[in-house]
């Protein structure tokens, strides 16, 4: 009796080593996989590091944004040289950290707020289709007027030109907004220089530059693109957009 107990207890034994081995492996695949998982994941490759060395592009964002306008600058200005060389540091910022929702309902979660965005060399001033809330939040229009004390050049897309307009920063400069919007945008802010939106889809003025936005917005990203680089970086990012292709583009039947 005592050989069969101690028969059965080896027996135990010997289960429960090898469930332990069993798990322990299977503890151990399960890492290894997720090591392998995270080593190729090729988003990483492709992540740009902030790289005090370059000049810093900001883009505005905030509830309602037109994201084509917070993208079109993104676009262009985030295309690596020729050579792979990166060229800028391109940052979104926001009032706070929370992700903010586009018009077209997507959401965007912004890498800076005002409080710890760092210095920029160009600020991006995007739209919405309302522009009440922002024109009347204090807090961004402090921000931009900040901002446009560092900048070497501050761009507004659309709409966004009431923002620029209720800062005050480019009192008597020239300004274009979007189209249809011009005439109001004179009469709210009369110390700007407004420009026929219905014949001047871009204006340059000193540090500052406009568009009608939407599309339009590729437009004031690409000229000033060429501003801080070189002619052929902007055609070379102008062809990696395949811009060419919608210059050219016509409806077949």
């Amino acid at each position: 009796m005592l050989i069969k107990n101690y028969a059965t207890l080896f027996l135990l034994v010997c289960l429960i080593f090898n469930c332990n081995n069993t798990t322990n492996e299977k503890v151990e695949k399960t890492k290894a996989r997720k090591v392998t998982e995270i080593s190729s994941d090729t988003l990483a490759k492709h992540i740009k590091p902030f790289n005090s060395n370059l000049p810093t592009i900001g883009l505005l964002m905030y509830s309602g944004v037109l994201q084509s306008e917070v993208i079109a600058a993104s676009d262009v200005f985030s295309k690596a040289s020729e050579s792979g060389k990166q060229l800028f540091n391109v940052i979104t910022i926001a009032e706070t950290n929370q992700a903010i929702t586009t018009e077209e309902g997507m959401h965007f979660v912004p890498d800076y707020t005002f409080k710890n965005c760092p210095k920029l060399d160009v600020l991006f001033v995007p739209s919405a289709y309302d522009m009440y809330a922002q024109v009347h939040n204090k807090n961004i229009i402090e921000f931009i007027k900040e901002k446009n004390q560092e900048t070497l050049y501050t761009v507004s897309n659309c709409a966004g030109a009431r923002l620029i307009g209720e800062s005050g920063i480019a009192d008597g400069h020239k300004i274009v907004t979007w189209i249809g919007g011009g005439e109001q945008l004179q009469k709210d802010y009369p110390n700007l220089k407004v420009q026929d939106d219905a014949t001047i889809t871009f204006v340059e003025d000193g540090k500052f530059s406009s568009s009608n936005g939407n599309l339009a917005s590729y437009i004031s990203a690409l000229n000033l693109l060429e501003k801080m680089t070189h002619v052929e970086h902007r055609k070379f990012v102008e062809s990696y957009l395949y811009l060419n292709r919608l210059q050219t583009w016509k409806f077949t039947n």
